[in-house]
């Protein structure tokens, strides 16, 4: 997008919305196609998001899997593409259930703008480095993703000038991102042995892994729910001391999803403590058995795990970007921790063929 026709965009919408001449601080870049402006008039804040159109699009809800393989990532993994109604119609959801997404000030959806409700910059993972009490903030957490989860999961969701379908993350979904596995690991991890024999080995494990999880129970999720996508608003109530962020592609997934996002951090290690902290205040929301939430954890946690290390993989191989090497380590011991669950041993197994080393304590 021409830089110049894009600047007068944000600033035509800007005086529209009463904030054109706000002083504008740029924030750090967003993984996405987005990024974020923090605006100051006098003594408020506001947040702008960019989230120009430019991603392949979102999943349409009709879609077959040809169709969703022709238009791209996104609709195979039925991502929302950054899309500004995306992300309104979730926050909306959200403030019903009396939880702190950013209150939308103003939007446009044709242009991928967005005047966002400054949460603040108190994100866990900074709160905790400061000092902060890392057990009472994940066990808030363990709270809100209940919250989210024993609510009737919505098949659409409005927002000003139209409603967003929500859609279901799916075989195809989910095997593609299991995939990413054996695609993009033995490119970067030269140890790992695959050959044509093991593939077919891989797809009948992965297969027999999705199936478990057909007879789990389903729940809105919001996908990325670890620390860096939480901030910490103390001076608020009760659910509503969780700040939500990067929620836009909610999906109707399994609640020990966003509880994998939050307790096998790629990014951070998470206290065994602040672990079982998190998780009792989820039982407690949810009503579920303990034994039934442990395995579900392992499974979908495994195949968390594994799609963020081929994801990992694919940034530093194909995309030259070496830092992610610097979290496998860490995603091996989770791999190791949610293998070891006796629901995962024909998976278990799988790895110490073809790559035992990643089962070995870094």
């Amino acid at each position: 997008m021409n830089n110049n026709l894009r600047s007068s965009e944000i600033q035509e919408f800007l005086d529209k919305a009463g904030w054109g001449g706000a002083a504008r601080t740029p924030l750090n870049a967003d993984a996405s196609t987005r990024r974020y402006e923090r605006l100051r008039r006098k003594t408020e804040t506001a947040m702008l998001m960019d989230a120009p159109p430019l991603e392949s699009q979102p999943c349409p809800p009709t879609a077959d899997e040809d169709e969703r393989l022709r238009l791209g990532w996104n609709a195979v993994s039925r991502l929302a593409a950054s899309r500004v109604e995306a992300f309104a119609a979730v926050a909306g959801h959200l403030a019903n259930l009396g939880l702190s997404a950013p209150a939308l000030l103003d939007y446009d959806t044709s242009r991928g703008l967005a005047l966002l409700e400054d949460l603040g910059d108190d994100l866990f993972a900074d709160v905790i480095r400061r000092g902060g009490d890392e057990i009472a903030l994940y066990t808030a957490a363990g709270d809100t993703l209940a919250a989210v989860h024993r609510a009737r999961p919505p098949v659409v969701l409005p927002y000003r000038g139209g409603e967003w379908p929500v859609l279901t993350y799916d075989h195809l979904a989910l095997s593609a991102n299991l995939d990413l596995f054996v695609e993009w690991m033995p490119q970067r991890d030269l140890a790992m042995r695959m050959s044509e024999q093991t593939r077919l080995r891989w797809e009948r494990v992965r297969e027999n892994l999705i199936g478990k999880t057909e007879d789990y129970p389903r729940a809105l999720i919001l996908r990325d729910t670890h620390a860096e996508n939480l901030l910490w608003l103390p001076h608020r109530g009760g659910l509503a001391r969780v700040g939500l962020l990067d929620f836009q592609d909610a999906v109707v997934g399994w609640g020990e999803w966003d509880m994998s996002m939050l307790l096998h951090d790629a990014r951070r290690d998470v206290s065994p403590e602040a672990r079982e902290a998190a998780s009792r205040a989820y039982l407690d929301g949810m009503g579920v058995t303990r034994a039934a939430y442990d395995e579900r954890l392992a499974v979908l946690g495994a195949m968390n795990v594994m799609r963020i290390m081929g994801i990992f993989a694919r940034l530093v191989t194909r995309d030259r970007k070496p830092r992610y090497d610097e979290f496998q380590p860490r995603l091996r011991g989770l791999l190791n921790d949610t293998l070891s669950h006796p629901a995962l041993a024909e998976m278990r197994d799988f790895v110490t063929a073809v790559a035992p080393h990643l089962l070995v304590a870094a």
